[in-house]
């Protein structure tokens, strides 16, 4: 998904600039404490099967010349860990110059040593893509990044860091209810984990949200303030009531909540230039709302849509100006299109299962089912032609 890519370049460009900032050492030797802490890291890990990582960590050598060993003023204050198997080793903590630990993508498994809260400066840390497992532990308050996705981590969250600006937590076994997040915070991953309880007031900075796959439930919280927002993705949760107004004023490029329990009638207050909208799978009912027709992907498919199509939308299908357009499994009457007019291969309209006939040439996606309309039972006893 394209969340995960615009996730993965942000953290790359913060784990740039901070690298950037950490000057190697040329002068003192390292500290007999880091030399003894490196030496046990690098004993509970080894190398994943075609990795060559740890072959030069030769401690007869500088460690400071290790891959992945920064160093400044005799202390370690950057250790980026290659592909590996094993597990962490507590004496992490005795790295207490470390400003960033980074892990790549590997088999380690076990616990995150509690100790690494005792880390005071530690401000970017990123493990994700392991198998690391058991509770989170706190962290250091002085952390602005924080990386655990697509690991096996369980329990509830913890208070958070009031620096956090970066928190990625995606594809754990996480649960419980989501804690007062930090005023500062960018960027939130938490999707395809087990939290559950209401969303709570979400702070004015962020720019990412990504809250899927969970168990999240009740209405939304104000969002009016969040005017940086890019990407806001609460899709797969138990979220209920209506559709606030304010969430289509937001400057987004995507807007998805479906599978959802929303229902009532979309009010947006004035047209919508979000470019792709997925409200499919919910409760929403009432007209389609014609300010939805500037939009470039609208899926409002399996809800309780009724009446007429606004003809904007057939237009701007037409003219390639709206890509994609599912009202799939609705209760829509009327759709007003010529006859003989091509739709573009590069739109696609699914009408399939509504209250009337859809156009031959409206192409659904196979998961739309084969039947054409709704039985006239379940449409006030009529199902209508299109035109």
């Amino acid at each position: 998904m394209g969340t995960s890519l615009a996730t993965l370049s942000l953290l790359l460009t913060a784990f740039s600039a901070l690298s950037a900032s950490l000057q190697p050492s040329t002068a003192a030797m390292l500290d007999p404490g880091d030399f003894l802490a490196l030496q046990a890291i690098r004993n509970s890990l080894s190398d994943l099967p075609g990795s060559h990582f740890f072959s030069s960590w030769d401690f007869t050598s500088d460690p400071c010349t290790f891959p992945g060993v920064l160093c400044s003023s005799s202390r370690v204050s950057s250790l980026s860990l290659g592909p590996s198997l094993g597990r962490l080793h507590p004496s992490l903590s005795r790295l207490s110059s470390l400003r960033l630990l980074s892990l790549s993508p590997g088999r380690v498994s076990g616990p995150i040593p509690s100790s690494l809260s005792l880390l005071p400066s530690l401000l970017f840390l990123s493990l994700s893509h392991n198998l690391l497992s058991g509770p989170l532990p706190p962290f250091s308050p002085s952390l602005s990044t924080l990386d655990l996705s697509h690991n096996l981590l369980s329990g509830s969250l913890p208070p958070f860091s009031p620096s956090l600006s970066t928190l990625l937590l995606s594809h754990n076994r996480l649960s419980g209810p989501l804690p007062t997040l930090p005023s500062s915070l960018r960027r939130l991953d938490l999707a395809h984990n087990n939290l559950t309880g209401k969303i709570p007031s979400l702070p004015s900075s962020l720019e990412l949200l990504s809250l899927s796959f969970n168990r999240f439930e009740g209405s939304l919280p104000p969002l009016s303030g969040l005017r940086s927002l890019r990407l806001l993705d609460l899709s797969f949760n138990l979220l209920s009531g209506p559709v606030p107004s304010d969430v289509f004023e937001l400057p987004l490029q995507e807007l998805r909540m479906q599978r959802n329990l929303f229902c009532g009638v979309l009010r947006p207050s004035a047209w919508v230039t979000i470019p792709v909208v997925d409200l499919s799978y919910n409760r929403l009912s009432g007209p389609v709302p014609v300010e939805l027709a500037q939009t470039q992907r609208l899926y409002l498919n399996s809800n309780r849509f009724s009446g007429r199509l606004p003809e904007v939308f057939m237009e701007r299908l037409m003219s390639s100006a709206m890509k994609t357009l599912y009202l799939q499994h609705n209760f829509l009457s009327r759709v007003e299109i010529s006859p003989g007019e091509d739709m573009p291969a590069s739109s696609s309209i699914c009408l399939q299962f509504n209250c009337m006939v859809p156009p031959a040439h409206a192409t659904c996606p196979p998961r739309g089912g084969s039947t054409m309309a709704r039985p006239a039972s379940q449409c006030g006893g009529r199902v209508y032609g299109q035109g």
